[in-house]
């Protein structure tokens, strides 16, 4: 081990992996190559042989091109920069927009195969839609968030691509107008060591050095209607995500298992955006629980939902939530549990053993599961699958140009 670490290999470049890389082999060895694309043949310098199973390398010249390589979208990702040198945020932006998504659709998919073991399923007909305006901007200019990193010397800029080294660059096509052009890409700054940008769309950009001021809010609009949530709180960062997000749910919930007087749940709620989709979707009057942990997005979104008399927010675990359902809740709870929809937009970790288990013991009538992590998704719809529920639908959307991270929306039913 570590004989290779930092040599130069050539490499055939064979299929598409998670996490933005593609898939070679060395010696019998996997080798997860950056920069690459199927079908090219590369020079890469090896990064990390460390490991048993695979090895990492970074793409320093191609020898046979893809006919989907396209001129990064970003110079100070590009290979004419040294790979340690590279800005990380931007691992697909060498690839044609329309290639960026059929790639992602190939995780996705592949994920579903080898994870959650659907085979023949319609769900694997699955496409990545774009978000509405990406394609005439090139998937640029949409990052309405940008956190930014200091090294010691007080120089501002993202991490190079896989670590945590400070580059700095000189542009941010990735973000919006707003947001680039406020980010003090060109100065020092002594005494942090992070700053955020960011931008609701409507007002300029904020600037935030460190730790955002407690309470200090912003508001995003998303069609008729206002949300409220701190600056640094999570929101999506693409500009068009959060009307894309709810649109797709509300198309893709099952309005004949919708029971609005259910003990309706929004899990992982934030703000309360997925909770207020199904109110706008079919009544004020839908009852529903937003449940995060973290205590001033729950009061944001006891904030939002405030026109929908019975629309509450909680604060607490979810996994913790759950399991206090299933050992406290009356016969009369456990049956409008049994008539509820269920939204679940967990981090990308996934929601985990426990949380699925104890959904899957509530069985509610429909579990609307929002994923941005493949894997993540597809090990929890096995999980799912293996407690009686079934995949009923299934839609992906690039709501990250130029990344390797796509989100989807599925919806499953018991058998």
């Amino acid at each position: 081990m570590g004989e290779l670490l930092g040599t130069t290999v050539e490499l055939q470049v064979t299929n598409v992996a998670h996490g933005g890389v593609s898939v070679a082999r060395l010696d019998g060895r996997v080798v997860f190559v950056a920069d690459s694309l199927p079908g090219e043949t590369v020079l890469a310098r090896i990064s990390s042989d460390d490991h048993q199973s695979f090895w990492r390398a970074e793409t320093v010249e191609v020898l046979e091109e893809s006919p989907h390589r396209r001129l990064h979208v970003w110079k100070a990702a590009a290979l004419d920069r040294d790979p340690d040198r590279r800005a990380g945020g931007a691992e697909f932006g060498h690839i044609d927009l329309p290639w960026q998504r059929e790639l992602k659709r190939q995780v996705l998919v592949d994920s579903l195969q080898r994870f959650a073991r659907l085979e023949n399923h319609p769900a694997l007909e699955v496409q990545v839609e774009a978000v509405e305006g990406d394609d005439a901007a090139n998937g640029l200019g949409w990052r309405t968030r940008v956190s930014l990193h200091v090294d010691d010397d007080g120089f501002v800029g993202p991490y190079a691509a896989r670590s945590h080294r400070v580059v700095t660059v000189d542009a941010l096509p990735l973000a919006t107008q707003a947001v680039e052009y406020a980010s003090p890409l060109d100065e020092r700054l002594l005494g942090t060591d992070r700053v955020d940008v960011v931008s609701d769309g409507r007002r300029g950009a904020r600037v935030v050095v460190g730790s955002a001021p407690a309470g200090k809010p912003i508001v995003e609009r998303v069609g008729e209607r206002e949300f409220r949530l701190d600056e640094l709180g999570f929101w999506q960062v693409h500009h068009g995500a959060a009307r894309t997000l709810t649109e797709a749910v509300q198309q893709q919930v099952l309005p004949e298992l919708f029971d609005p007087s259910a003990a309706n749940l929004d899990l992982y709620g934030g703000v309360g955006l997925l909770a207020a989709a199904l109110i706008d979707r079919f009544t004020p009057d839908v009852r529903i629980e937003s449940v995060e942990s973290d205590a001033s997005a729950t009061a944001n979104a006891e904030f939002n939902l405030r026109d929908a008399a019975n629309a509450s927010a909680a604060t607490a675990r979810v996994d913790r939530y759950l399991g206090q359902l299933q050992r406290d809740a009356s016969t009369a709870e456990r049956q409008a549990l049994a008539r509820a929809s269920v939204i679940i937009d967990p981090p990308r970790a996934g929601a985990g053993k426990l949380v699925v288990a104890s959904l899957i013991d509530l069985h509610p009538a429909q579990v609307v599961y929002v994923a941005c992590d493949p894997v993540a998704f597809s090990r929890d719809l096995a999980q799912f699958s293996a407690g009686g529920y079934e995949l009923r639908s299934l839609r992906a959307f690039d709501l990250f140009p130029h990344t390797h991270h796509v989100e989807a929306i599925g919806v499953l039913t018991p058998r």
